[in-house]
Formats: structure tokens, C-alpha cells, sequence
């Protein structure tokens, strides 16, 4: 008999901290669990026993009891018949010529104490013991209702020996009736012995019955369902251990939907698993990249600002780019340390000049200048647009974009800058801003669509992450607005919309009293 389980044997559920690094060149071994049974006290087999046995008595019951009311009717009906013949041979006897013995005879043959016959408006008296007893019961078989039948049969059951019974039947000609008053004690007994004999065989009829029906269901149902249960049961106690080897199921119905589908689900959840664990230790090495790299910023940034007193114009002039990249990458590095989880921090959003933004963006990649990629880049963006959004996040949602342009157009160098280019416009539609950022590129291909804003598996190129488009997604999201690939271009086109926030109507108008 299987005990409780104890908080000790549970394993452990997923805590919040960091887990340790996991060495790529081993993999994490975990214990297969031990063998477990489900309880066997009222199952589903037990409940299914529990039915079978319920309504095969309840068929029974409605076998037997209409039987019973029907062989009390019969035992009647066949004792009115030994009447009429022995009323067809009275009546056709002289008056006063029948002898005594042969009355007697006729009698102790029909079972009947008296036997009597109406014909047209008179009653005839055909055949009397000595001294006729009192009657007790009437019963007229002529029009016995199926209800009737049976209430009769159970009080004939349960009636004292001894009760007198005058029976009433058809004639055996037309007009008229034949009645016989009897003894109902033989009636009772007969009765008894065929309700135990029915009784037997209908017991046995069910017993076999029910176990081959039991023995099929639990083939059938029970068995696949406590298979399939205690699968749930140990995938439930280690979720991350090896899958034992299942034979794939065959079955067309819903249980061997059930088993495919919960096959299906343990593989996805143990990849999940073993993604989650990955991307803890990920997270643990990138934490302490991040933090030493921050150190390593902090003293470029003293650099840069040395370098910023020199009185070179070109010196002058990328001095202020570089010390903005810098403050992004610190800034950036402060929020990934200070959050230590993979979510981005709310935007800080405010009216930004969209052109300016995307030029830092193409000064950051290089496109345009002398020693720079020969990949042409064209900007169409309305004059003095301002988008409401958070600059430092909108930079890199642009920024990732355009490197992913790039990099899908290097791919097919000697580049050329008429042939190869990234084109990035910017609009007002109402309260939103599009902007679309688009390439001549080989565009995007089918097999990355499905999954290209969901991190780790969105990367079009060999070698790529595939974090710059789930970040950008997330930031997006984060502002209330949403980033798609626009089908139907040449290259790739993706679309941003942002949204303006809602005005506060209140703030305003007090805002304006003020003023």
C-alpha cells in the first residue's frame, strides 16, 4: 500500500535566484522517480464495478416484476380454461343427470371450489362443493390494465394461505362470463417457485452480463486511463527527467487523442525546462559581464571626456556621439543590474524629434560615412515629427532594426549602394506615429515568421541570437503600441506604431486656469 509523500521526497519547484552554470560539456542529470501506484480503494474501475452492478439489478427489477404479474395472469387464465370445458360439459348435461363423482371430478381437474356461467340474463350455478366458503377477493381478467396486473401479483405474494378467490373470464361462447371461485394458496406457491427460479437464472444471465461488460470497459477505458494517469502522476513528480519509452498509440477515439496530446505536452514542457535552465545560467554570466563590462564603460567615459578637451574639429565632432553611445551603453547596463531580470524598465516617455533620433542611429552604424559599409541609406520622415516615447528605448528598437537591415545586406557583398539600401520613413496618422524601417535584402523567410519576435527562435541568419526582435516587441508593447512585418515588400519592412498617450483632460484644464 502506497503512503503519503512527504514534503523531503517532493522535489523542489523553481525558486527565485539565480541558478548556478550549468557546464556545456555536461548535461544535467536528474533521478528517474520511483515507481508510483495510484490508490486502488473506489477508482474508476471500483466506480465503473459500482454502476455495471446497479443497473443490471435495476434491469433485472424491471424484468422480473412484469414476469411475475405475467405468470399470475396465465395461471389464472389457464384455470378458467379447464372451466370452460367443464362448463361445456355441464351445461350440455340434463339437469339433475350429471352424477356427484363426476362433478367432484371436474372440480378437483380445474382446481375450482365452484364453477358458474351467465348466459344472456341468467346465472347458472354449474358445478359447488357441498358447502361453498366465503369469497375474499374478486378478480375479473377480462380487462386487466398492466399496472393492475402487477399490484395483484405482489398482494397475491404476500397474501395469507387460505384466501378465497372468485375469478371471472370470457365464456365460451359469445355473451355472458365463466367464474370460478378457488383456493389462492397453490396460486401463491406456484408463484413463489417460478419467482426463485427467475430469480436464479436472471442472476446468473446478469453476473455473466455484467462481468463481460465490466471486463470490456476496463480493457477498454479503465486500463488506457490508469496508464495515462500514472504517466500524469510521475511527470508530475520530475518533470525534468527522461521520458520513458511509450509505445505511440494507435487509438482513433478520445482517449488516444488524450495520450498524444499529453505526449505532445511533456515534450514541450521538457524543452521549456531545459530552455529555462539554459537561460539561468545565460542570465548568470550575463550579470557578471554586465557588471564587470559597466567598470570597463566607466573608464572609457573618463577617456572620452579627455578627449572631448582636444580642439580638432573631428575630434569635436564625433566627441559628443561618442560620449551619448557611452551614456546609453551605461545607462542601459545600471537597468539590466538593477532590475536582474528579463524585463525592460518603463519607458520615460516625452515628445522626441523623431529625425534627430534616426540620424544618431546612422551615425552609430556608420552608414554614409567615407570608411563605412557600402550600403546606401535613405530617410523620408515629416518634417518636425515628434513621436511620444522614450528616446533611449526608441534608439535602440531603431538600432536593432537597422543592424539587422545591414547585416542581412552585407551577407551578398560587394555591396552596392544604389542596389543595397535601408530605407527608414516616419509619418502622423491621427494620434499614432508609423515608422517603417525596409531593406532590399533577401527579406525574411518563411521558416522564421512563426516565431520572429519570441527570443531564441526568431533569428533569420546562421549565428544570430535572436533577441533584437523579441526586444523590440517588448519595448514596443511597452509603450502601448506594436511592431509587424509588413508582407507583400521587397526585402523586409517592419512597421512601428506609437501611439500618443491619452490626454488627461482635468490636468489640462487646470494647467490652462493656472496659466
Amino acid at each position: 500500500m502506497t503512503t503519503p509523500l512527504d514534503a523531503a521526497s517532493t522535489p523542489a519547484v523553481f525558486a527565485e535566484r539565480t541558478l548556478p552554470p550549468v557546464p556545456a560539456a555536461e548535461e544535467a542529470v536528474v533521478p528517474a522517480p520511483a515507481a508510483y501506484r495510484l490508490p486502488r480503494h473506489l477508482g474508476l474501475s471500483g466506480k465503473l464495478l459500482a454502476f455495471t452492478v446497479a443497473f443490471v439489478v435495476l434491469a433485472e427489477l424491471l424484468i422480473i416484476v412484469p414476469s411475475i404479474a405475467a405468470y399470475r395472469v396465465n395461471w389464472l387464465s389457464d384455470r378458467l380454461a379447464g372451466a370452460r370445458t367443464a362448463a361445456l360439459v355441464l351445461d350440455a348435461a340434463p339437469q339433475e343427470m350429471v352424477p356427484p363423482e363426476l362433478t367432484r371430478e371436474l372440480l378437483s381437474s380445474v382446481g375450482a371450489i365452484t364453477v358458474a356461467l351467465k348466459r344472456n340474463d341468467t346465472r347458472r350455478l354449474l358445478a359447488s362443493s357441498d358447502i361453498p366458503p366465503e369469497v375474499d377477493l374478486h378478480v375479473d381478467l377480462r380487462d386487466v390494465a398492466p399496472w393492475q396486473a402487477v399490484t395483484e401479483a405482489v398482494d397475491t405474494l404476500f397474501a395469507p394461505d387460505g384466501r378465497i378467490v372468485r375469478v371471472v373470464g370470457t365464456p365460451p361462447r359469445l355473451g355472458g362470463f365463466v367464474e370460478i371461485v378457488i383456493d389462492e394458496t397453490p396460486l401463491r406457491k406456484a408463484m413463489l417457485r417460478f419467482t426463485r427460479n427467475l430469480v436464479l437464472v436472471s442472476l446468473i444471465i446478469a453476473a455473466l452480463t455484467g462481468g463481460l461488460i465490466y471486463l470490456g470497459l476496463a480493457w477498454m477505458f479503465v486500463r488506457p486511463m490508469r496508464r495515462l494517469t500514472e504517466r500524469m502522476v510521475a511527470f508530475r513528480l520530475a518533470p525534468g527527467a527522461p521520458p520513458a519509452a511509450l509505445d505511440p498509440t494507435t487509438r482513433m477515439d478520445e482517449i488516444g487523442q488524450a495520450e498524444r496530446e499529453f505526449m505532445e505536452m511533456q515534450r514541450q514542457i521538457r524543452e521549456t525546462l531545459q530552455q529555462k535552465s539554459r537561460l539561468a545560467a545565460l542570465g548568470l554570466a550575463v550579470s557578471k559581464i554586465n557588471h564587470d563590462l559597466r567598470n570597463l564603460l566607466a573608464s572609457v567615459q573618463l577617456l572620452s571626456d579627455r578627449l572631448a578637451m582636444i580642439e580638432d574639429p573631428a575630434v569635436q565632432r564625433f566627441a559628443p556621439k561618442l560620449e551619448a553611445a557611452l551614456d546609453r551603453a551605461i545607462a542601459y547596463c545600471e537597468h539590466t543590474l538593477a532590475y536582474g531580470k528579463a524585463q525592460e524598465p518603463p519607458p520615460e516617455r516625452r515628445m522626441v524629434a523623431l529625425a534627430p533620433l534616426i540620424a544618431d542611429v546612422q551615425d552609430t552604424l556608420g552608414l554614409g560615412a567615407e570608411d563605412g559599409p557600402a550600403i546606401g541609406w535613405v530617410e523620408a520622415v515629416e518634417r518636425g515629427l515628434k513621436v511620444d516615447a522614450d528616446a533611449d528605448q526608441l534608439f535602440r528598437v531603431l538600432l536593432n532594426l537597422c543592424r539587422n537591415a545591414m547585416e542581412a545586406l552585407a551577407a551578398r557583398a560587394p555591396n552596392d549602394p544604389l542596389r543595397d539600401q535601408i530605407r527608414v520613413t516616419g509619418r502622423r496618422e491621427g494620434s499614432t506615429v508609423v515608422v517603417e524601417v525596409a531593406d532590399t535584402g533577401p527579406g525574411v523567410p518563411e521558416t522564421a515568421r512563426a516565431h520572429l519576435f519570441e527570443a531564441f527562435q526568431g533569428s533569420a541568419r546562421r549565428g544570430g541570437t535572436g533577441l533584437g526582435l523579441a526586444i523590440a516587441a517588448e519595448l514596443m508593447q511597452a509603450h502601448g503600441g506594436e511592431i509587424r512585418l509588413v508582407p507583400g515588400t521587397i526585402g523586409a519592412t517592419f512597421q512601428l506604431r506609437i501611439p500618443d498617450r491619452p490626454v488627461d483632460l482635468d490636468a489640462h484644464r487646470a494647467l490652462r486656469s493656472h496659466g
